[in-house]
């Protein structure tokens, strides 16, 4: 039986899925591999990778967990600040764990993640992402706007001014607060 996944946002690119394993709940930051929710460290590990679409390559065990970990730091780092280059020495020292061997597929021309050891292949997996992201839409990686929230998102509106990890969370807030504030005003 698969437990459910508790975070409050899910399903953004990997590299920003890793990023939201921690969140605020209550005033109080929750942590996902630290034993949230009364799952082990390993277990939540397994909800992620689950969630992640990365279970049927990847085991949940202490050393991937360890390995993701350094991979959520370093890429902590590098997305709040871009321009730290001991931020960006961090993601490529998660890269130097795994490399891209070029295939031929019936389809054609094909990609093929290796790692010399496994364990580091989610870590890989979510900064080779960022790689991604970086290049294609860097401007388009974001925090939330609520002050209160350190989820981050991918935009993908029309015209990329998307502010709120959810409209249903963080964005309600925002707009039961202005309208409170601006009741009182009166």
């Amino acid at each position: 039986m698969t437990t459910a996944d508790p975070r409050p946002l899910t399903g953004e690119p990997i590299a920003l899925d890793l990023l939201n394993t921690r969140w605020m709940r209550e005033g109080e930051l929750v942590d996902l591999f630290a034993g949230a929710f009364g799952l082990s460290r390993v277990e939540g590990l397994a909800v992620w990778l689950e969630s992640a679409g990365l279970a049927g390559r990847f085991r949940a065990d202490a050393s991937t967990l360890v390995h993701l970990m350094t991979a959520r730091e370093a890429l902590a780092r590098a997305v709040a600040d871009p321009a730290d280059e001991s931020a960006r020495a961090l993601v490529d020292a998660v890269l130097e764990h795994g490399r891209i061997r070029a295939t031929l597929t019936a389809e054609g021309p094909g990609e093929r993640a290796e790692f010399d050891d496994p364990t580091w292949g989610p870590a890989w997996t979510a900064a080779r992402n960022y790689l991604e992201l970086l290049a294609s839409a860097p401007g388009r990686i974001h925090k939330c706007a609520s002050e209160t929230c350190v989820l981050h998102f991918h935009d993908t509106s029309r015209n990329g001014t998307r502010r709120w990890c959810s409209m249903s969370a963080c964005g309600n807030r925002a707009k039961a607060s202005r309208h409170y504030a601006r009741t009182r005003e009166r």
